[in-house]
């Protein structure tokens, strides 16, 4: 973890880009991190308002143990579960991170300033069960700038539109295909229906959709390096931000449309792209490379910390470059398409991929924190 300093902060470019509506999420949250004073330090000085987390951050977090000591030994101490110790710790994390954005939250009336935490990725494909979780995630936060992450898996979209029924605001993760998007909006938009049907404030409830980007290119850049040619390779580090910018698209009509104008009217929030996954795997591309082209008004950015540093080093912020890149953007993935990449098996691979390493990484978790907890009740005999 880099210290950050007013001094040291050369925030120019994330200025420009929250000036351009891209708000800036870190994504990643630690104990160390909270009670160092480094994210309220990130607040004041890169622009950051909001932070996002997920069992591989948090396995990260927990799994090296620093912050925790004390909190794992009460917990030997009561005897509790290894899932009741994770959540223990993960929700008292995020409470605090909540607490420190609480100023955010209250400053864009509940836009920003918000802090996201899963549902147990076992759940993924159990529907009652991510319901469940997902209310009793929020009430163990207990905080109003929270949001349950819930993944857009087939079991997650009915989940998502329950669970927004219910008023608790929802950050849509693993979306990687334009169709899977298209559903989650109308998940959303059912789920406003609902929570209006109930009688709830819509204005209180918000949501994001995460829509992953490093990814895509991942994947259909190692195909193309298989296929070798020179159309091929001339294709490399185009789909993601092809893909991206065609959900922004769809976005854009979704919440222009009649259905939306109701709800509008009702004083609902639009639900905001959110760009996951947006540190550059590839080194040979520019490490700024998902920030600086994915500039559109009303979007969430959410960063691990080395990219928010190179934004903030050397960002490159123009302007908008995402809307008027929709033609460019078909046209790229119909090009990979015609090569006989699939996109369709390409989205629907990184899609289970990313429900099963969030499924390791918990595993991974929880194995640590059962290690820790053996171990202090061996110390407490």
């Amino acid at each position: 973890m880099i210290e950050v300093t007013e001094a040291t902060a050369p925030a120019g470019a994330l200025k420009r880009l929250s000036d351009e509506g891209v708000s800036i999420w870190l994504d990643d949250l630690s104990r160390s991190r909270i009670e160092s004073g480094n994210l309220a330090e990130l607040v004041r000085t890169r622009h950051v308002v909001g932070v996002t987390t997920n069992p591989s951050i948090f396995q990260a977090a927990i799994g090296s143990g620093e912050g925790y000591e004390e909190q794992l030994t009460d917990l030997a101490v009561r005897g509790v579960t290894v899932d009741e110790a994770v959540r223990m710790m993960t929700t008292a994390d995020v409470r605090a991170a909540a607490d420190v954005l609480r100023p955010v939250y209250e400053a864009t009336g509940g836009r920003d300033g918000r802090v996201s935490i899963e549902v147990d990725p076992r759940l993924a494909h159990d529907t009652r069960a991510t319901v469940a979780e997902a209310r009793q995630l929020a009430w163990l936060v207990d905080r109003p700038n929270v949001m349950i992450k819930i993944p857009a898996t087939k079991a997650g979209l009915p989940a998502i539109t329950e669970v927004i029924g219910l008023g608790i605001s929802v950050n849509v993760t693993l979306i990687f295909s334009l169709e899977r998007y298209s559903e989650v909006m109308d998940a959303y938009l059912t789920g406003l229906e609902k929570a209006r049907a109930n009688g709830l404030d819509l204005s209180l409830i918000h949501s994001v959709a995460s829509f992953f980007v490093s990814r895509v290119d991942s994947e259909i850049d190692k195909r193309l390096t298989l296929l070798g040619t020179a159309e091929a390779l001339e294709l490399k580090g185009r789909s993601a931000l092809a893909n991206a910018r065609l959900a922004y698209e769809a976005y854009e009509n979704v919440f222009d449309g009649e259905r939306w104008t109701a709800l509008g009217g009702a004083r609902a929030n639009k639900q905001r792209p959110l760009w996951a996954s947006t540190g550059v795997k590839d080194p040979a591309y520019k490490d700024t490379l998902y920030v600086d082209d994915l500039v559109a008004p009303g979007t969430v950015n959410t960063m691990p910390e080395a990219t928010l540093n190179a934004a903030a080093d050397h960002g490159d912020i123009t302007g908008d470059t995402v809307t008027g890149g929709y033609a460019q953007a078909r046209a790229d993935l119909a090009a990979v398409e015609r090569l006989g990449i699939s996109y369709e098996e390409v989205v629907r691979q990184l899609e289970d991929e990313g429900v099963a390493k969030f499924e390791v990484a918990w595993q991974e978790l929880l194995d640590a924190v059962t290690k820790s907890l053996n171990s202090k009740g061996v110390d407490e005999e």
